[in-house]
């Protein structure tokens, strides 16, 4: 019994005539005789009468119609999912974002995407970077919004969104928040609040970089994780930070932020898409569409 079985009962209980039935189904009667036959033989039971009158549903016919028609509904969902998905245009992807993406980059992507494929359901996770790009490996995370540097696998991949430069966040009481120009060297005693070397290399190395390049190592006096917590240590006056310039969107009255006149291209840093074009699925070629024209824009 396969769902052509199916289709040649439902067209038949549909029409009650062999020949009509046929037409339907772009064959000739006495193959679709022989198919009923089989199907009641392969069943036990007889679904049609068959008489001078014409053809009639039994009992047990008419109690199998809904699940026929049931049994091909369902066909036709299981054909119309796998080719969704095969395109993109169904399942679920499940995307790692760090937090400072939703300032710039979830607001802006997100609604696109979802506009045109709706079917996708987005399962989203906040974390830091080195645990996305952990995901990624394991492939519980399909693709990773991530900020960059960041340290990736042999099998891993990025494309840059945006690039940034930081920006130097001083407490408001700090006399460099008065100065109509600040510069990097300008720092060397200042104590900083610096990103944890264990949950936050990139950020950390780039920030050391930076500094080195201007003459001085930072001298530490807090770390953090997230850039919003190291804002707030800020904040609360435990000393100055470098952070990206996007952080800039974070109010605060007690916090002053500044362009650094001599910041050096080469510590830039950025937003990143990351993925394993091995474990690459529809939806993740699709998102990745998507953002690159979201950002060309």
């Amino acid at each position: 019994m396969d769902f052509k079985h199916f289709q040649q009962f439902l067209t038949l209980a549909e029409t009650l005539n062999f020949r009509r039935a046929a037409e339907k189904l772009h064959m000739a009667q006495p193959p679709l005789s022989v198919s009923i036959r089989k199907l009641e033989a392969e069943v036990g039971v007889t679904l049609f009468t068959r008489g001078k009158d014409g053809v009639r549903l039994t009992e047990s016919g008419e109690a199998a119609l809904g699940e026929a028609r049931r049994a091909l509904f369902h066909a036709a969902q299981f054909r119309q999912a796998a080719r969704a998905a095969s395109t993109g245009d169904l399942g679920t992807l499940r995307i790692g974002f760090v937090g400072s993406a939703t300032h710039e980059v979830l607001p802006r992507l997100l609604p696109r995407f979802h506009a045109l494929y709706p079917g996708v359901e987005l399962e989203l996770r906040e974390a830091i970077s080195i645990r996305i790009m952990q995901g990624i490996e394991e492939e519980s995370i399909d693709i990773g919004v991530v900020r960059v540097p960041v340290a990736i696998g042999s099998n891993t991949r990025l494309a840059t969104l945006f690039t940034e430069t930081f920006v130097l966040a001083v407490p408001k009481s700090n006399p460099l928040a008065q100065r109509a120009t600040v510069r990097l060297k300008d720092l060397s005693d200042e104590g900083f609040i610096l990103y944890s070397g264990v949950d936050a290399p990139g950020l950390r190395t780039a920030a050391i970089h930076a500094c080195q390049l201007r003459g001085f190592m930072p001298r530490v006096t807090q770390e953090a994780i997230q850039v919003q917590t190291v804002l707030s240590l800020v904040e609360a006056g435990f000393g100055v930070a470098l952070v990206p310039s996007v952080s800039r969107r974070f109010n605060s009255r007690h916090v002053i932020y500044k362009k650094l006149a001599d910041f050096p291209a080469s510590a830039s840093i950025g937003i990143s898409l990351a993925w394993r074009p091995s474990a690459e699925s529809a939806a993740v070629r699709n998102f990745l569409d998507v953002a690159a024209q979201v950002f060309k824009e």
